[in-house]
C-alpha cells in the first residue's frame, strides 16, 4: 500500500493568510473600540463602529491579499514562461545548468547526469520550475484561496472583541476588550504554532507581543485625539 506523508509546509500557503488576517482582526477591532469607548462615544456608536471596521477590513485583506498574490502569480508564470523557451531554443545549457544544480548537491557528475536525463524526459519544465526556480506545487501562488482565507480569518478575528460589548457593563469595556484581545491573541499564536509544527509558547508571545505593541499605540491615538483611528 502507498503511503502518502503530508508535511506541514503544505499549509503555508492559507495558514499565513488566515493567521494573518486573524491577526489583523483582533488588533484593529479591539483598538477601534477602545479609541471610540475613550472618546465618550454612546454604546450604539460603539457597535455600530466594531461592524463597519470589520466589513472594511475583511474587504481591505481579501482585496489586498488577492492583489499581493497575483502579483506572485503573475511573476511565477512569467518565470515559468521563460523556462519553457529557454528549454526549447537552448536545451543543451538548460540540461548542464540542472546537472550543475545536482552536483552542488554532493552528486557525482555520472549520476546527476543520469538523473537529469530520466527526470526532463518525464517533465522537463517541472523539473527546472522546482529545483532551478523554487516552483512546486506546493508553494505555488494561490490568490483566491489566500484572499478567502484572509476575508474569513479576518472576520473571526473582530468578532471576538465585539461579543465583549454585549458580555461587560459600558463602564468596563476598555479593560474587559484589552484584556480579552491580548488572551485572543495569545491563543491565535499558540494555535498557529501548533499547526504549523513550531513552539507554541514562542508562537503566542511573539503574536501577543506585537499585537499588544500595535493596539496599544492605535488605541492610545484614538483616545489621545478623540477620534476614530
Amino acid at each position: 500500500m502507498q503511503h502518502k506523508e503530508y508535511h506541514r509546509i503544505e499549509r503555508i500557503g492559507w495558514l499565513r493568510a488566515a493567521v494573518l488576517g486573524a491577526n489583523d482582526g483582533i488588533i484593529s477591532t479591539a483598538s477601534l473600540l477602545i479609541g471610540v469607548a475613550a472618546a465618550h462615544t454612546p454604546y450604539n456608536g460603539i457597535f455600530v463602529a466594531g461592524i463597519a471596521g470589520l466589513i472594511a477590513g475583511a474587504m481591505s485583506m481579501a482585496a489586498g491579499e488577492y492583489i499581493s498574490v497575483s502579483s506572485q502569480a503573475d511573476t511565477e508564470k512569467a518565470a515559468l514562461k521563460r523556462e519553457k523557451e529557454e528549454l526549447q531554443e537552448n536545451l543543451p545549457n538548460e540540461i548542464e545548468e540542472l546537472t550543475t544544480i545536482y552536483i552542488n548537491r554532493g552528486l557525482q557528475r555520472d549520476f546527476a547526469e543520469e538523473i537529469v536525463k530520466q527526470l526532463m524526459a518525464k517533465d522537463a519544465l517541472g523539473t527546472h520550475a522546482r529545483d532551478e526556480l523554487g516552483i512546486t506545487q506546493v508553494t505555488s501562488a494561490r490568490p483566491l484561496q489566500a484572499a478567502i482565507f484572509s476575508a474569513c480569518s479576518f472576520t473571526l478575528g473582530s468578532l471576538l472583541p465585539l461579543l465583549i460589548i454585549f458580555l461587560v457593563p459600558r463602564a468596563y469595556l476598555i479593560p474587559s476588550v484589552s484584556i480579552m484581545a491580548v488572551l485572543f491573541l495569545a491563543l491565535l499564536g499558540a494555535v498557529a504554532a501548533k499547526v504549523g509544527g513550531a513552539r507554541i509558547l514562542l508562537g503566542s508571545f511573539r503574536v501577543v507581543i506585537w499585537g499588544a505593541i500595535a493596539m496599544f499605540v492605535s488605541a492610545g491615538i484614538g483616545s489621545f485625539l478623540g477620534i476614530v483611528v
